[in-house]
C-alpha cells in the first residue's frame, strides 16, 4: 500500500510506438520515451552525520552499486552482454538506447507492458525473468518439484535460489553460489561500513547481512533490520518477487541507502500517539469502533541517498513495506519506509505540472508539499484504524474476507479519506496546525495524478470512488474544464465518505461495496479529457544521485 510505488508500472502513453516491438524505436521515439522520466537531482544533507557514519555511508553506496549488476543478471541472461554492446555504440541512437536500457535495467520498457525497445532481443520480458531456464514451462517445474524431498522443495520454491539445468535436469542453485563473486564483493563492503560506524544496531545489521550473502540464510539479518535504529537507514538484499511472473517465488536484489528524517519521524510518532482518540471519534456507529487499537507497524521516514537493483528501474519506489519473510513478520511485524525526498521530487516534477492543467487559477497557490506528504503519512496510519476483526451473522471474520476482491479498493479509498478526516479532526482539536485549504486543494490535484494511471489497480479504483463521490456531493467543483474545492461542503463530504466506507467494512457488506463501486469506479469524459491533456507531463523521475556521487564516485554506467 502506498503512493507512487512499483505497482504503477503499467502500460502507458506510447505503447503504440512499440506494440509490435519491430522495427525498434528510433532515436526520436526513445527520447520521447525517456522524457517520461524527468532528470532530477537527489541531494541529502550529511552535516549531522558523524565521521564514522559518513565513511560507512560511502561504503554502502559502493556496495549498493554492485547490486545493479546482480539485478541486471536476474532480469535477463543476456543483460550484461547487451549493456556492454550499448556502451560501445557512441552514435545518437546508441546513446539513446543506453539511457533507456539503464532506466529499465534491461531491454524492455516497464511503462509499456515490458515490450522490447531494442532489436535482437526477446519481444517481451520472459515471465520467469532469469530465475528459471527460459525454455522451462510451469508444468515442467511443477512436475519436477513433486519428485523432491521436503528440504529440496523448500530450496526450489524459496526466495533465494535460481533454477538451472544440469545435464538437462532442473536443479536449484542458491543465490550465494549463483552470484558468489558479486555478493562476496558486496559483503566485504558491508563489513567495511560496519567497521566505520559506532551505531551498534547498524553494525549488527550490516554484519548479519554480510553473513547472509555467504550463508544464503537471511532470517537473522531481517530480524536485525527490524531492530535498526540508526541515522543511516539501510535496506539491502533480495526482497520483492514481482519480477518472477511465473510463480512469484524468487526475490530480486535491491538496495536503498537512506538517512533518517528525524523531524518527519517525530510527526509520525505524534500521529500514532493520537490514533486511539481518532478511532474513538470515527464517523460510524460507535459499536464498530475499536476500544483498544493493537500495535501498529512501525513507519520510518527517510531521505534516499541512493537506490539500486530492483529499486531502481521504471517508476521509482517512494515507499516500501518489508520484510517478506513470514517468520520475521510473525515475530517482529513489518516496517513501512517512506522516502520523503523521493516523494518531494515526484511532487515537483509530476504533481505540480499536473496541477497547472487541473486546478482553477485561484487554487494553484494553495498547492503544498507538506500537506501532500502529511496526508500520505495519515493514509498509511489510517490502514491501522477502523474495522479489522468484525462479526457478521454471529461469526468472527475480517473485512478483507467478507469484501473479497473488492476489499483492496475499498481499503485504499478508506485510508485516503480517513487520513483527511484524521488531519481535520486533529486540527479542529488544536492538536496540530493544518491549513485545510492547502490540504484539500493538494489532495484534489493529487487525485488526477492517481487517475492518470487508469482503473486497473486498487489505488486507481479507490481514487475514482473518492473523486466521483466528492463531485456528487459538490465538494469538488468542475467549472470550465478546471477544478476547485467548495470549502463550505468539503469537510462534511469527507466525513460522509468516511462513514460510508467504514460502514461497508464494519458490516462486511459485499453487496453494498459492489453497488458503490459500480456507481463510482469510472472516469467521466470531462476527467478523461483532462488526463489526455497530461501526455507531455513526466510520469516519474530519473534520479541523479548527487550526494551518492560525491561520496563514492560516479554511480552510473
Amino acid at each position: 500500500m502506498g503512493v507512487w510505488t512499483k505497482s504503477l508500472r503499467t502500460g502507458f502513453l506510447v505503447m503504440s510506438l512499440i506494440a509490435s516491438a519491430y522495427p525498434a524505436p528510433d532515436t526520436a521515439d526513445l527520447k520521447r520515451m525517456s522524457a517520461r522520466f524527468a532528470p532530477t537531482e537527489l541531494r541529502v544533507d550529511l552535516s549531522h552525520l558523524s565521521a564514522g557514519d559518513r565513511a560507512a555511508l560511502a561504503e554502502l553506496v559502493r556496495a549498493a552499486r554492485i547490486l545493479d549488476d546482480v539485478f541486471i543478471d536476474q532480469l535477463w541472461s543476456g543483460g550484461h552482454a547487451e549493456l556492454a554492446k550499448l556502451k560501445q555504440d557512441h552514435s545518437d541512437l546508441g546513446q539513446a538506447r543506453l539511457r533507456y536500457f539503464w532506466l529499465n535495467k534491461g531491454p524492455w520498457s516497464d511503462l509499456d507492458g515490458h515490450v522490447a525497445f531494442l532489436p535482437g532481443v526477446p519481444e517481451r520480458k520472459p515471465a520467469g525473468a532469469n530465475f528459471y531456464p527460459e525454455d522451462m514451462s510451469k508444468e515442467e517445474f511443477e512436475a519436477w518439484v513433486k519428485t523432491l524431498s521436503s528440504d529440496q522443495l523448500k530450496s526450489a520454491e524459496g526466495f533465494f535460489s535460481v533454477i538451472r539445468r544440469q545435464g538437462g535436469k532442473l536443479t536449484a542453485v542458491r543465490y550465494s553460489e549463483a552470484y558468489k563473486a558479486r555478493l562476496d564483493e558486496c559483503a566485504a563492503l558491508l563489513r567495511k561500513a560496519a567497521e566505520h560506524t559506532t551505531n551498534a544496531s547498524l553494525k549488527r545489521f550490516l554484519t548479519a547481512r554480510a553473513d547472509a550473502f555467504h550463508s544464503n540464510d537471511y532470517y537473522a539479518s531481517d530480524v536485525a533490520w527490524m531492530d535498526l535504529d540508526s541515522p543511516v537507514d539501510v535496506t539491502i538484499g533480495p526482497y520483492e518477487t514481482y519480477n518472477d511472473e511465473l510463480f512469484g517465488y524468487k526475490a530480486a536484489f535491491e538496495a536503498y541507502i537512506n538517512l533518517r528524517d528525524e523531524a518527519e519521524s517525530a510527526k509520525v510518532k505524534f500521529f500514532a500517539d493520537h490514533l486511539q482518540d481518532v478511532e474513538n471519534n470515527l464517523p460510524m456507529d460507535p459499536k464498530f469502533r475499536n476500544p483498544k487499537i493493537g500495535a501498529l507497524a512501525p513507519i520510518a521516514v527517510v531521505n534516499e541517498v541512493y537506490c539500486s537493483g530492483d529499486a531502481a528501474h521504471g517508476v521509482q519506489t517512494a515507499a516500501y513495506n518489508l520484510p517478506n519473510d513470514e517468520r520475521v513478520v510473525q515475530e517482529k511485524g513489518a516496517k513501512r519506509v517512506m522516502l520523503r525526498n523521493v516523494q518531494e521530487a515526484k511532487f515537483r516534477t509530476n504533481l505540480m505540472p499536473i496541477a497547472g492543467h487541473v486546478l482553477a487559477a485561484s487554487s494553484t497557490s494553495l498547492l503544498d508539499f507538506d500537506a501532500f506528504f502529511t496526508h500520505i503519512l495519515a493514509h498509511e496510519l489510517s490502514h491501522g484504524i477502523g474495522p479489522q476483526q468484525i462479526t457478521v451473522g454471529g461469526r468472527q471474520t475480517t473485512a478483507r474476507k467478507e469484501l473479497k476482491e473488492l476489499y483492496s479498493s475499498i481499503e485504499e479509498a478508506k485510508a485516503d479519506a480517513t487520513g483527511l478526516f484524521m488531519l481535520q479532526f486533529l486540527s479542529d482539536r488544536k492538536a496540530v496546525k493544518i491549513d485545510d485549504r492547502r490540504l484539500y486543494t493538494t489532495y484534489l490535484a493529487s487525485s488526477f495524478r492517481t487517475l492518470r494511471f487508469g482503473l486497473k489497480e486498487a489505488h486507481g479504483k479507490g481514487m475514482a470512488m473518492q473523486f466521483n463521490y466528492l463531485i456528487d456531493k459538490g465538494a469538488f467543483v468542475r467549472r470550465n474544464g478546471r477544478y476547485e474545492i467548495d470549502f463550505t461542503k468539503m469537510k462534511d463530504a469527507v466525513r460522509d465518505l468516511v462513514h460510508d466506507l467504514l460502514t461497508l467494512e464494519a458490516t462486511g457488506d459485499y453487496t453494498g461495496a459492489k453497488r458503490m463501486m459500480d456507481k463510482l469506479v469510472m472516469i467521466h469524459p470531462e476527467e478523461q479529457k483532462i488526463i489526455e491533456g497530461l501526455k507531455d507531463v513526466p510520469v516519474d523521475i530519473a534520479p541523479n544521485f548527487v550526494t551518492a556521487t560525491s561520496l563514492a564516485g560516479d554511480v552510473r554506467p
